[in-house]
């Protein structure tokens, strides 16, 4: 009896142990620009979109399944991948507009730290140069499992979201009946809101930091299993996230009419509504997810662009033996830090563009994808199957179709 106890403990132990890069993952998407997003969501249509949301966490999963499978069986990142499969021009092309893309949201994630923090009074010239010397310290002083466990702790940042989500008092049965009615607006509002739903929902930083922090973990084709739950989890736990703040947002703004552009007004407009401790725990949920987003995001720069040329990568190196992955690493960090602590900066115009960006990106890295897991020379007996290629090619689609809607609305608007 006693070894088939320390048996289970030993088997839970080695799941924990692999557990982590899927949670990390989307822990980060859900960053200040996301959190803003589905405050906005819910804020202007109440429960109308919480439908998309679980279409939305089925995508997550299968897409996050074909990341993780492709690290175990390759043992290699996304752009080394790519890089191998496809050549250099297209890998160089998807680089650099991975590194516009994410370098715009670490800019909107320090962002999100000095306006959380300026919520308890303390000024964006302490929060926001703290904040990037403490992520340049624990990324350049440790080794990944090490760093892995810190990014962990973030987790429970996130629990804020579902506390508040109580104190706001939903009534379950209605936010349920909503969530499985389908609604559609046919507005130019309503399209675009979902777009962002969508779009801070599956990014392309995702894809590449979740494969490339599988194979830096030493992970191989016997924790597929282990990995595959990790990442199913974790998407339905960040989009669990989201849905929380979706509900929190639709009955204590939306319910009053009250609209909202960012994430720290959502904490703002709550306090008289929700009280106090809602307003604060919201804060701090923005707070640790930007906080974390502001090491993940430039980390998953640095992976791709390391691993599609060539150089010398990962954090259990030190910086003199991978000088360019840590130096763009503290580069990204540096001057997105600089460019917040600039006086009367306006970040709206930056943000909007790197999110258009980013969702014109997200496709072509999918279909980058898609054609790798199909391939047999590249994933042997682990291609996709049909149900999983089906899943992707409509996302894909829709995700065009919508950035085709977001590319042409100041168009139709200069024509109107």
């Amino acid at each position: 009896m006693g070894k088939i106890k320390n048996k289970r403990i030993k088997n839970l132990l080695f799941i924990l142990g692999i557990i982590g890069p899927g949670l990390i993952t989307v822990n980060a998407g859900n960053d200040a620009g996301g959190i803003a997003t589905y405050a906005a969501v819910g804020a202007h249509f109440g429960y109308k979109m919480l439908w998309g949301l679980l279409l939305i966490t089925f995508s997550l999963g299968v897409i996050q399944e074909m990341n993780a499978r492709m690290a175990v069986v390759t043992g290699k990142g996304l752009s080394d991948l790519i890089r191998e499969q496809f050549g250099v021009k297209l890998a160089f092309f998807a680089m650099l507009t991975l590194f516009i893309a994410n370098f715009g949201v670490c800019v909107g994630d320090f962002a999100g730290v000095a306006a959380s923090l300026e919520l308890f009074g303390i000024s964006k010239y302490i929060s926001v140069p703290f904040v990037a010397a403490f992520t340049l310290f624990i990324i350049t002083r440790g080794n990944y499992s090490k760093i892995e466990k810190v990014f962990l702790v973030f987790t429970f940042v996130f629990f804020s979201y579902i506390i508040t989500c109580f104190i706001a008092k939903p009534q379950w049965n209605v936010v349920f009946k909503e969530m499985f009615t389908p609604q559609l607006e046919f507005s130019k509002e309503f399209i675009l809101t979902f777009i962002g739903m969508i779009g801070t929902t599956i990014t392309p930083y995702m894809q590449f930091y979740l494969q490339s922090s599988i194979v830096d973990k030493g992970l191989n084709i016997e924790d597929y299993k282990y990995e595959k739950l990790d990442v199913y989890l974790s998407a339905i736990w960040g989009d669990m996230v989201s849905f929380f703040i979706i509900v929190t947002t639709a009955i204590t703004l939306y319910k009053n009419g009250i609209r909202i552009e960012s994430a720290e007004q959502a904490a703002l407009a709550l306090k008289p509504l929700a009280g106090n401790y809602a307003s604060a725990l919201f804060g701090i949920g923005l707070f640790g997810a930007s906080a974390l987003a502001i090491a993940i995001i430039p980390l998953s720069t640095t992976y791709a662009i390391c691993e599609a040329f060539g150089f010398e990568r990962g954090l259990d190196n030190e910086f003199k033996e991978a000088p360019i992955f840590y130096g763009i690493f503290a580069g990204m960090i540096i001057i997105s830090a600089l460019i917040v602590l600039l006086p009367k900066i306006s970040l709206v115009g930056i943000m909007l563009f790197t999110q258009q960006l980013a969702g014109m990106l997200s496709p072509i890295i999918l279909i980058f994808m898609v054609r790798l897991t199909n391939r047999k020379d590249v994933m042997g007996k682990y291609v996709n199957n049909k149900v999983q290629n089906i899943v992707i090619w409509i996302t894909v689609a829709f995700i065009i179709i919508l950035s085709v809607i977001i590319f042409l609305s100041p168009l139709i608007d200069m024509i109107i």
